[in-house]
């Protein structure tokens, strides 16, 4: 009798890196959350969007935080939150959800300063900068694909999903795109800076943070072991243990 768990056919596909992991299944209810209560009451994004203006004259100090959950259209938080597991599960089964976090947020509101140092600067469009309103998970997406570019550099991102270019290509490109548009100062809606931001704030927090970076992926593979061990001992397999050879974990 073949057994109901069983595939009538040999073929299996895949696309992306699997189910959400905890912190950015978090995150992005968190955005959508936040999306959708901007819908509601438009007000939101004025009040919680990153704007130098208000962050230094109004002292709304919370703004390099909220920002990032604050988005201005479907498609904007579509791809972001895409990006965000598109790149981001892979690093939080390697770092655990607690040292991923701590990097997104770090990540994230370095971008957001990035953008609030620029706009003191003695630059053509510093004033420009300073009164513009910034919203948008993209700066510490940013520093989660430069991250993947770091430990993975040879996986191939698909350009428009047609074209194949090795991460750390990839990264080059856009680092090279956020430095020359930040240079022509804001515009076109797009957070240049931020991006840019996002970029060198991992870059300086990785090289930097080494030593804690090692400690969580140590600590996480250990984790991972043991329980990968109690499952052959008990022989436990996700799924239940009535499925066929061919099981295949994300």
């Amino acid at each position: 009798m073949r057994s109901p768990y069983r595939s009538s056919s040999t073929f299996t596909y895949s696309f992306g890196p699997g189910p959400l992991t905890p912190a950015i299944k978090a995150l992005v209810v968190a955005n959508v959350g936040a999306f959708l209560a901007s819908m509601v009451v438009p007000a939101i994004t004025l009040s919680f969007g990153l704007r130098p203006a208000d962050v230094v004259g109004s002292l709304q100090i919370w703004q390099p935080v909220t920002y990032m959950f604050l988005h201005g259209g479907i498609f904007h938080i579509l791809f972001n939150m895409l990006a965000l597991w598109m790149f981001g599960v892979e690093l939080e089964r390697m770092w655990g959800s607690r040292f991923f976090t701590r990097f997104y947020f770090i990540v994230g509101i370095g971008a957001a300063f990035t953008t609030l140092l620029l706009s003191f600067m003695p630059l053509p469009f510093a004033d420009q900068l300073y009164y513009s309103l910034t919203i948008g998970a993209s700066g510490a997406v940013y520093g989660v694909l430069f991250a993947y570019a770091m430990y993975f550099p040879n996986r191939p991102i698909y350009v428009y999903f047609f074209f194949p270019l090795p991460a750390k290509y990839f990264v080059m490109i856009i680092g090279a795109i956020s430095l020359l548009s930040a240079m022509n100062g804001p515009g076109g809606g797009i957070a240049h800076t931020t991006h840019l931001g996002g970029l060198i704030v991992a870059y300086l927090y990785l090289k930097g943070g080494t030593r804690a970076r090692l400690q969580a992926e140590i600590k996480y593979r250990y984790l991972k072991w043991r329980i990968n061990q109690a499952r052959r001992r008990f022989n436990v397999y996700p799924g239940g243990r009535d499925k066929p050879v061919d099981r295949r974990v994300h």
